[in-house]
């Protein structure tokens, strides 16, 4: 088993804790400025205490981790032991997290890899379980890569919000897109494409685009799958813990060859451009 290639991530893929100490896998919080203060995503603020301030629409925005940030943790990491880095962050489409890694990657006392894996949470977060599962296996960094990006490629995030005004005000999403959707007063179901935040459709109703949702899940689910290979599956929320629940035990009974499924609250980060109400999912056939 080779330890001589390290896997980092960033706090948006939400990987629980003990998943990161059983691969090893390193995380560089992302920030979030609540009211002009910063905290760390993942370690001083948590994701209720978010949505409670999105609520009261106290003023919320996030920021990348500095280049030095990731030199820093590039540095901690090769001081334990790694000769070389697999660098793994979410969307450059969506933040500048990727670019502060390629700079930071440059004082860097080991060669480190950095991947735009044009993926956001758990999208994330299966991207760098594959890579620990290709350093557990003993691959190379161009083979730890290649499976990081592979999974990338097979797995799919679908998105359900009460509103699209979080991700407009964020710039996540086109004006005109959300002002469509605040016009109909519908209910819009949204997609990850090309590392992009897309819109999918348009529901009526919140409880009808739960159920789309839903099925587009298993739709997902069903076409990603080859052969006899297993299909991981996550249910992301913010402040809509009782959905969320519904929907992954819905999941777990109509996906066939279901591997793991994973329920969580999305930290802070993602939540300040979703808002409370989300309801994620993501499909990654393995």
């Amino acid at each position: 088993m080779s330890r001589h290639v390290a896997i980092v991530t960033d706090s948006t893929a939400y990987l629980p804790p003990a998943t990161l100490e059983r691969h090893r896998i390193t995380v560089v919080p992302l920030t979030v400025v609540l009211e002009d203060r910063a905290w760390e995503e993942g370690t001083e603020i948590s994701a209720r205490s978010l949505a409670e301030a999105l609520a009261h629409r106290r003023p919320v925005t996030t920021s990348r981790p500095g280049p030095e940030t990731f030199a820093a943790a590039y540095r901690r990491v090769a001081a334990s032991g790694a000769e070389s880095i697999v660098s793994l962050h979410l969307s450059s489409e969506v933040s500048g997290t990727h670019d502060a890694a390629v700079l930071g990657a440059r004082e860097a006392p080991v060669p480190v890899h950095v991947v735009d894996t044009g993926m956001v949470a758990m999208a994330l977060g299966f991207c760098a379980l594959a890579a620990a599962e290709a350093v557990a296996a003993g691959r190379d960094t161009d083979e730890i890569v290649a499976a990081a990006r592979a999974r990338a490629e097979r797995t799919s995030a679908f998105f359900y919000v009460d509103t699209l005004d979080y991700l407009r005000r964020g710039g996540r999403i086109g004006a005109a897109h959300a002002l469509i959707g605040s016009a109909l007063a519908v209910k819009p179901l949204l997609r990850l494409a090309d590392g992009r935040i897309e819109p999918l459709e348009k529901v009526r109703t919140a409880s009808r685009a739960i159920a789309r949702l839903e099925e587009i899940a298993v739709e997902g689910a069903a076409a990603g799958r080859r052969g006899e290979e297993r299909v991981d599956i996550a249910v992301h929320h913010l402040a809509a813990e009782d959905r969320a629940e519904a929907l992954a035990d819905r999941l777990r009974h109509r996906v066939p060859g279901l591997g793991d499924l994973h329920l969580s609250e999305v930290g802070a980060v993602i939540g300040a451009h979703t808002g409370p109400g989300l309801l994620g999912v993501v499909v990654s056939p393995r």
